[in-house]
């Protein structure tokens, strides 16, 4: 996973909707890395461990891999993760990083509005708690790029469509608080197949092979083809594939690049195998698909 952040500017406008985004990004922070960067953020969003940070916004940060700790005013100290979302607060000091031993990847997204102060005035959620454990959950990697992808372009109108996600990853993270609340236990098979989803969904523009993903899972190949398969109703191969069309979809629709760029980016042999293999799935081609769907025409 690379890395990405972008700071956005908001207009009264945005304001009046309820909820605005101000910024969002992602990165893997390798082992033993001085963290965090402060050549690559705003002087308001710097700190250092030592010293903390208090910030002027909500912030909701999603580990996918790796831990690390965090600590609080109201929350305390807290063992970090991977799968578990930090909420931060306005005006809460905090500071967190990962462990030297293991680094960590991160997503994170940073808003304000008076949506976001009801939620938090009506007890949805408390300075107290200020962490949840979802463990590695692809639906909410899927919402993060969503949104830089919302972010990258800023098209007209924008706001009020990713502030939508926003609130959408809130009630997502709220609603599976409250189902292990209830239960627990998770299942050790349900939990490898989403954490292969998610490492799948992160990975579809780089080589990696399902032996590879099987390999970091510390997991059979043959085993986990079959547990895959089970629960999720399909071989890890063909998600794989199917995550490439999906995400050639929104290439197609939402960027400027030529299809054999988007061929390269996603691995395919070549622009030939890559628009046969489109088509086969979606019954058109490629450029077709951008002729008759894209937002322009």
């Amino acid at each position: 996973m690379d890395t990405y952040h972008k700071y956005l500017p908001t207009s009264q406008a945005d304001e009046k909707w309820g909820l605005t985004l101000l910024d969002v990004g992602y990165g893997t922070i390798p082992e033993a890395y001085t963290y965090p960067n402060e050549q690559q953020h705003p002087a308001a969003y710097r700190f250092k461990w030592e010293q903390g940070r208090i910030l002027q916004e909500y912030q909701l940060i999603y580990i996918s891999a790796g831990s690390g700790i965090f600590e609080s005013t109201n929350g305390g100290k807290i063992t970090i993760r991977e799968g578990a979302v930090i909420l931060l607060f306005p005006g809460e000091w905090h500071r967190y990083k990962p462990q030297d031993r293991t680094g960590w990847s991160e997503y994170w997204v940073g808003f304000n509005g008076k949506i976001a102060d009801n939620l938090i005035r009506h007890s949805f959620f408390s300075k107290k708690k200020p962490v949840f454990f979802t463990g590695v959950r692809p639906d909410i990697i899927r919402l993060y790029q969503d949104i830089v992808d919302y972010t990258r372009h800023e098209r007209s109108g924008y706001q009020p469509l990713v502030s939508g996600c926003v609130l959408y990853l809130l009630g997502l993270v709220y609603s599976l608080s409250k189902q292990q609340a209830l239960s627990r236990t998770d299942d050790d098979h349900q939990q490898l197949v989403q954490k292969a989803t998610a490492l799948l969904r992160e990975n579809v523009e780089t080589k990696v092979t399902i032996e590879e993903i099987a390999d970091q899972l510390k997991i059979s190949y043959s085993l986990f083809r079959k547990v895959f398969k089970k629960y999720s109703g399909i071989a890890p191969g063909k998600y794989l594939l199917q995550l490439k069309i999906d995400r050639a979809k929104h290439l197609l629709l939402y960027t400027d690049k030529l299809i054999k760029e988007i061929a390269y980016d996603l691995n395919f042999e070549s622009e030939y195998y890559f628009s046969k293999f489109f088509k086969e799935k979606t019954g058109v081609s490629p450029l077709t698909y951008k002729k008759s769907y894209s937002p322009k025409h």
